[in-house]
Parts: structure tokens; C-alpha cells; sequence
């Protein structure tokens, strides 16, 4: 059994503890669990900083317990929120949560075969019989108004900034949580919940609850919500969420989003989303502070997130889709790339529409350059650009003599010239 509390604390991810929490954790196996928000059918970069904490606490020997909050999902939580989110029926909650259990398996072990095996539960199982007077009975006259207002989440949402106000079904969220902290710590033994900073108030409610109903002893350990150093949202992009399904978030463009990183958040985040030892990641970081320019600590963290989220396969893929903008490639390379990660390459890169009839006895590279896309201004440019060897048609170097034929198809639609390194223009044929 290793010190859980010191790995998280050098990997810069503990944010608050109550005291004793340490050394609880040392005393010998324990069960903690963690919240996670059911409401898409996949997990996004935001979720991982609370898997990896759960993964930790499982390598460090204790038993881990990922919450999917059915319940709490049909409610909306408050904390860190300006208004009220949708609600979700039962079937989508379900399916949901498989969806997440197959996410979260490669982080965690469900086996069963160890003592310390992972466990998924959902809120809703031993929330949905609970009737309302029932709750407000033997849960709620234990928890003043006065302590619930005191949260901060509660606190913003009421405050004369807050234009939305606040309805009665998430005020009351914190008891519900409070709750589950309760049930679990009754049923599992589950004496710890970890969560977002942000989350204090609502795990403090579970202790509270713990300590009033059942006489016992409750925990609690949050991590610091991730930021970037230049101020903009962490796991946000220009199309919204970083998302763990492939099909909502190629591994192309998830690779390129942890190597597109900052130094200065290369730097925190190889400790927070890898598993790599602190000598090793001290080590990488002192060589890339000697050659910042070879981002050695992006492409790291690019490659261990991406294998851990996806496989082996879809970082060598993304590795050289990245090399097709950016280093050396061939036409080969290129019609091993399927459309959409083809699309996501060249997004922004001005297309031309052409039919496949065009291609019967070859287009001519006068009209590829100019004459039928205007690529290129006139015809007397492309003219000197092809004399000047600045003409690539599918990476490939190409003279005033060569035809683009259906063989130079690319997923049997797309054909990329190039002007020089930079310039880049894509034709689409279309039947």
C-alpha cells in the first residue's frame, strides 16, 4: 500500500483535505468514490482528472467506487453552474452509463478478481423507490436551511449577481449527494468521496450526514479544477468538448490538442494525465527546459493520453497524420488517411468541387492549378510555378505534363495540391 495523498500532492492534484484523511488512507485498504455526470453517453478531458485520481487511489491499494449519477443526472448540479441544465428520462441515463463503464475500464479494473476490484454504482437504484416524504423525513430534518445556505455553490446562485436564481430541485441537490455519500458509507463501507474543488460543500453535507445518522466518520479530498495559463476554458475547443469517443472527438484531433499544449501546462499536466513516475517526468522536464523548441514534454503527454484513451494504432495513425501537415509525408501516407481525419487535416484549407467525369482522360494541371479552380490567379502562374518545381499534387513533386487521373484519388474523392510548403488546396470530386 502507497501513500495516496502524497502522490496526488506532487502531481500537483490535491486541492483541500479534511483532517485525518492520511491517515485514515494508511490504516489499511479503504473504499472512496467519485461522482461522475451521466448526462452524454461518453466521457470528455474535463471527467479525467477525477478518473485518474480514482485510478491512483486503486493502485495505491484501496477500492474505488465510480458513482454515475442517475439520480442527481434528473436534478442538475449547482455547483459552478449560472442555470439550470437539462434533465435526462431513465433509458438515456442507461445507456449512458454503459457507455461511461466501457470508457472508464480502461482506466480501471472491474474484474473482481482483487479485493481493491472497481465498482460502478448508480444513484438511481437506491434513489428511485425513495419517496419524497420519505426523504424529507429521515434525510432532510437532519441538514438546518441555515447549513445549506452556506455553501458557496448555493451562495452565487442566490447572490444579486446571479440573474437565474436558483430552483427548489437543485437547492436541494447537496441533501441528495449528501445521501449517497450516506447510502454508500452504510452499504460498501465507503468512508471517502474525492471530487472537484468545487464540490466541498456538497461532499461536506455527505460527511455531516454520515456523522449525524449513522454515528460515523466520513472523509473528504478534492482536487484543483484544471485551468490554462492563458485563461481560456481547459478541454474546450473552437467545436466544444474534447471528448474520449473517437466518434465525437477523432484521435487525430485529441492527439493534437495535448500537443498544441502550452510549456507551462505541458509542465502540470504530464503529472496530473500520465502515470509516469516523478523521476522520469523531473528527468523530461529539465530536457525540454534545454530545448524548449523539440517540445519533448507535449509530444510525451500527446502520446501516453492518447495510447491510455484510445490504443497504440490510433496515436501511430495520428503521430503521422500530423506529419502530413508538418513534416515529411508521401501520397501514400495520404491515401491511408480515412475522410474524416483527412477533413480534419485540411479543415480551413480552400476546396474546389470538380466531377469524376473530369478525371475520365486525365485534368491537365493548367486547369487543376487555375483554369477550372482558382487555386492560383491565371493560368500564366501556374504556368511558372510547375517551371519553378513548387507544384505538389498529393505530396508528390509534378511537371506542366502530368494528369490527375482517378488513381490519384485519395478515399476515392479528394486530391491535395500544394504550392511551396504551406500552400495547400484541396479538389473534390463527387460523382
Amino acid at each position: 500500500m502507497t501513500n495516496f495523498v502524497k502522490e496526488l500532492q506532487w502531481r500537483g492534484m490535491l486541492h483541500d483535505t479534511m483532517p485525518g484523511t492520511e491517515e485514515h488512507l494508511l490504516e489499511g485498504m479503504q473504499s472512496a468514490y467519485l461522482g461522475i455526470d451521466p448526462t452524454a453517453d461518453s466521457l470528455h478531458i474535463g471527467h479525467l482528472v477525477g478518473v485518474m485520481m480514482l485510478r491512483h487511489f486503486q493502485l495505491a491499494g484501496h477500492k474505488p467506487y465510480a458513482l454515475i449519477g442517475g439520480a442527481t443526472g434528473m436534478i442538475g448540479d449547482p455547483s459552478g453552474k449560472s442555470a439550470e441544465r437539462n434533465l435526462l428520462d431513465e433509458k438515456t441515463l442507461r445507456h449512458n452509463q454503459e457507455a461511461l463503464k466501457e470508457q472508464l475500464s480502461r482506466f480501471l479494473d472491474f474484474s473482481g478478481e482483487e479485493d481493491n476490484a472497481a465498482v460502478l454504482v448508480n444513484n438511481y437504484d437506491w434513489m428511485k423507490n425513495f419517496s419524497f416524504l420519505e426523504f424529507i423525513r429521515d434525510v432532510g430534518k437532519h441538514i438546518t436551511v441555515n447549513y445549506m445556505m452556506s455553501k458557496d455553490s448555493v451562495k452565487k446562485r442566490l447572490s444579486a449577481e446571479s440573474k437565474e436564481g436558483m430552483s427548489f430541485t437543485e437547492f436541494t441537490y447537496q441533501l441528495v449527494q449528501g445521501y449517497d455519500f450516506l447510502h454508500l458509507y452504510k452499504e460498501h463501507n465507503c468512508s471517502l468521496q474525492m471530487g472537484g474543488s468545487d464540490q466541498w460543500g456538497n461532499i461536506t453535507t455527505g460527511t455531516e450526514l454520515i456523522r449525524r445518522i449513522a454515528g460515523g466518520k466520513g472523509y473528504a479530498l478534492t482536487c484543483p479544477l484544471i485551468t490554462k495559463a492563458d485563461g481560456t476554458k481547459f478541454g474546450k475547443t473552437e467545436g466544444g468538448n474534447v471528448w474520449l469517443d473517437a466518434e465525437r472527438t477523432s484521435p487525430y484531433k485529441f492527439y493534437q490538442y495535448w500537443l498544441n499544449t502550452s510549456d507551462e501546462d505541458a509542465d502540470k499536466y504530464i503529472k496530473i494525465f500520465t502515470f509516469l513516475g516523478q523521476q522520469e517526468i523531473e528527468e523530461l522536464i529539465a530536457q525540454h527546459k534545454e530545448a524548449p523548441h523539440l517540445r519533448l514534454l507535449q509530444k510525451r503527454l500527446a502520446d501516453e493520453i492518447t495510447v491510455m484513451v484510445h490504443s497504440q494504432e490510433d496515436l501511430d495513425n495520428a503521430v503521422k497524420a500530423s506529419q502530413i501537415l508538418f513534416g515529411k509525408s508521401t501520397a501514400l501516407d495520404l491515401k491511408g488517411l480515412n475522410e474524416k481525419t483527412f477533413l480534419e487535416i485540411f479543415d480551413g484549407v480552400p476546396q474546389a468541387e470538380l466531377t469524376k467525369s473530369e478525371l475520365a482522360d486525365g485534368l491537365d494541371m493548367i486547369g487543376a492549378l487555375a483554369a477550372k479552380t482558382n487555386f492560383l490567379g491565371s493560368n500564366g502562374e501556374a504556368r511558372r510555378e510547375l517551371k519553378q518545381n513548387s507544384i505538389s499534387v498529393n505530396k508528390e513533386k509534378v511537371k506542366e505534363d502530368f494528369l490527375i487521373t482517378a488513381d490519384d484519388l485519395i478515399n476515392n474523392k479528394f486530391v491535395l495540391l500544394q504550392r511551396g510548403k504551406k500552400n495547400y488546396f484541396v479538389l473534390v470530386f463527387n460523382d
